[in-house]
């Protein structure tokens, strides 16, 4: 049993790796003239596949199958057929999966990864010891975390945790489109950085019972999953939480927070906000409402520590281990001076966009007034752990929540 088994696992590993190379090929066959090929898309030419398993026939068959069915001009199979596609979308949003089937590329090769939601610790309210002078430098890792190959300079490292990845790979896994693809290349080895699809989503830092809550409150509303929202139905969303929460409406200048953080969500000024971004500022309060200050600090990463380190070192001039508030306040600020295309965001203030909770330092006038209150490494990177964790999306918007 141990020889059959043995020889199935090499089986297995020669066809990933037939698939991990027809993947780099095709990703580096689309860099040079990414043009012709959304031209060939537009005539319609569809690619062929190279191979296909049974259970990707049988799929096929069953999806032909249902698009036959749903022709007919019954109205009971149109509204089946929608109850069908809001379910599989609450299903995706209950895993992480915030993509909508059309998104994905239909001829991938290479099957997505299961996310997996953490679970709590006993020990996650407890104080965590991070040590200031000790930087941990982790390096990345050395195969792609999709196919396990090395190809040297061809891998693109995440600027928060240490995995590297191909743009072949990626584009076969169908989550990154060829806007967000071409991104990670020009950013990925540069001071900007990027972040990965496991990083980059915001809402994968949920437990299981802290996504049930959160999916509880978007059905109450009528939020509908993988949908963008306008300012009005952000509104709607905020008085029904407020009334369900406090037992009262929003006041006008609640009303007035709620439009500066719709416009703070959409830096692109579309007139409405993506649900990535809609979903990773719900994530982020509920964070801030169900944990400890010791429970984000245990969130960061290795990475995200050493960007700390510096950024605290940097604004401790006199090296005594303390900085001041107002230090405090400047060093939030900075874990966005990215993403934004038009170079602007390094001017972003934080009193732009609000505090996340009343016990930010920017939330009243007497924590603004004590400027001097000295702040020391341990309560700094616990103050700023909801910030770095944030600052993790590629998107430029901004994902604080302002004070209800």
């Amino acid at each position: 049993m141990g020889v059959l088994m043995s020889k199935k696992q090499q089986v297995e590993k020669v066809q990933k790796c037939s698939a991990v190379v027809s993947a780099f090929q095709a990703g580096i066959k689309d860099r040079p003239a990414p043009a012709k090929h959304a031209e060939e898309v537009e005539e319609g030419e569809v690619p062929a596949k190279t191979s296909s398993s049974p259970e990707e026939k049988n799929t096929e068959d069953a999806e032909h199958g249902e698009t036959d069915n749903s022709t007919g001009p019954s109205t009971s199979v149109s509204v089946r057929d929608e109850c069908k596609v809001n379910q599989e979308a609450w299903s995706r949003l209950r895993d992480g999966k915030g993509v909508e089937p059309e998104d994905l590329d239909k001829s991938h090769q290479l099957t997505p990864p299961a996310f997996v939601r953490p679970k709590r610790e006993a020990d996650d309210d407890q104080p965590v010891e991070v040590e200031l002078e000790k930087k941990e430098q982790p390096p990345s890792d050395e195969m792609c975390d999709v196919c396990e190959v090395w190809t040297a300079d061809d891998l693109y490292p995440c600027r928060i945790c240490t995995r590297v990845f191909h743009d072949g790979c990626l584009r076969e896994l169908g989550y990154l489109r060829a806007e967000a693809l071409q991104e990670m290349r020009d950013t990925a080895h540069t001071v900007t950085g990027w972040s990965c699809y496991y990083c980059d989503n915001l809402n994968l830092l949920l437990t299981e019972e802290e996504m049930y809550s959160l999916m509880e409150t978007f059905k109450q509303c009528k939020i509908i999953p993988e949908s963008c929202l306008v300012s009005d139905e952000l509104l709607q969303y905020h008085h029904f939480v407020s009334k369900q929460q406090f037992d009262k409406d929003l006041t006008d200048e609640q009303e007035e927070e709620v439009l500066a953080q719709f416009a703070a969500l959409d830096p692109e000024k579309t007139g409405h906000i993506e649900w990535s971004d809609f979903l990773y500022f719900e994530s982020l309060a509920v964070l801030r409402k169900f944990r400890m200050e010791n429970s984000l600090v245990r969130l960061l990463t290795a990475k995200e520590r050493d960007t700390a380190r510096s950024v605290f070192m940097g604004l401790d001039l006199d090296k005594d281990g303390v900085i001041t508030r107002a230090e405090c306040r400047q060093a939030q600020q900075s874990w966005f001076n990215k993403r934004n295309k038009d170079s602007q965001s390094c001017n972003v203030s934080i009193s732009h966009v609000g505090p996340i909770c009343e016990s930010s330092p920017a939330s009243s006038g007497s924590e603004r007034s004590n400027d001097n209150r000295p702040i020391s490494w341990a309560d700094f990177l616990k103050e700023s752990a909801i910030y770095i964790l944030a600052a993790r999306p590629n998107t430029s918007a901004m994902h604080i929540r302002l004070p209800l």
